[in-house]
């Protein structure tokens, strides 16, 4: 099984909500739970880097209530977003889990990792920031034109994900190759009520409030952060932040590289993610 072919499958939990997910990978290892991007679904995570993860360890990709294929309500902030994970890893029976969070996905795993300890071996935080943090409350115009257009495009995905040089964006015209690959059994398109939501609990995580930092020394899971060196969604400089708060926290940053340099590197950071869970 590959993302590609994966097939898309459905779970209820005690909170009402059915899950949409794909599971595959190595078994019998410490499954690697992803948390999606802003206005992203199953079929938006890059076969190259979820693959690559998989030869070494089991990867389960979901969509939050209420997102795309998922029915339910849409979480309103990223405490409810991890209320909601945490109801969709119960309904799984998984005791443990390894957590990938990127974008807004990552606000989700911080939380996940603060209201249920107990749970998490060690977390990746892609793209991401903490609760109050720099520079978060609200896009640019620019950046905001394209990440709240109604209809995206692939200009848009190029525009917000990758930097403006020729080469970052020859890796996002692959990119978008790849996630658009796969005809059968595909997600469902986030509708706008979904992208509105997000968005609101996006402005109410990214309200600058320094003293929410101090919230990040009760993680005490190792965790790899890492982002690309000029991130226009959410700003490089909040996973310093990260970084310089989480008590057994990596950084590592990409060379010219955007809010998804995951993607722009989807080998070297699948290596750099494998290397870290094997540690």
């Amino acid at each position: 099984m590959t993302q590609y072919t994966t097939p898309n499958r459905t779970i209820e939990a005690s909170n009402g909500s059915t899950y949409a997910y794909r599971r595959y990978g190595k078994p019998g290892t410490i499954p690697v739970l992803f948390f999606q991007h802003f206005r992203g679904n199953l079929d938006n995570w890059d076969p190259t880097l979820v693959d690559d993860i998989a030869q070494q360890h089991e990867v389960i990709l979901f969509d939050a209530s209420g997102v795309a294929l998922s029915k339910g309500p849409v979480p309103t902030t990223f405490q409810e977003f991890g209320r909601d994970a945490l109801a969709f890893i119960g309904a799984l029976e998984l005791t443990k889990v390894n957590l990938f969070g990127f974008s807004i996905g990552g606000f989700t795993a911080q939380e996940v990792a603060l209201q249920a300890p107990h749970l998490v071996h060690r977390i990746i935080l892609a793209g991401t920031g903490p609760q109050g943090g720099r520079d978060m409350h609200g896009w640019t115009e620019q950046a905001r034109s394209h990440a709240m257009k109604d209809v995206q495009g692939a200009e848009d995905i190029l525009y917000l994900f990758f930097s403006p040089s020729y080469a970052s964006q020859g890796k996002g015209q692959e990119f978008v190759g790849r996630i658009f690959t796969r005809t059968e059994d595909r997600d469902a398109s986030i509708t706008l009520a979904t992208r509105d939501a997000q968005a609101a609990a996006i402005i109410d995580w990214g309200i600058q409030d320094f003293s929410k930092l101090s919230r990040l020394t009760s993680i005490q899971a190792p965790t790899l952060v890492a982002n690309g060196d000029n991130d226009i969604m959410v700003p490089t400089v909040n996973s310093y932040l990260l970084a310089g708060h989480l008590p057994h926290a990596t950084l590592k940053i990409y060379p010219d590289a955007n809010h998804g340099f995951l993607f722009q590197y989807p080998h070297e950071f699948a290596a750099e993610v494998t290397t870290f869970l094997a540690a």
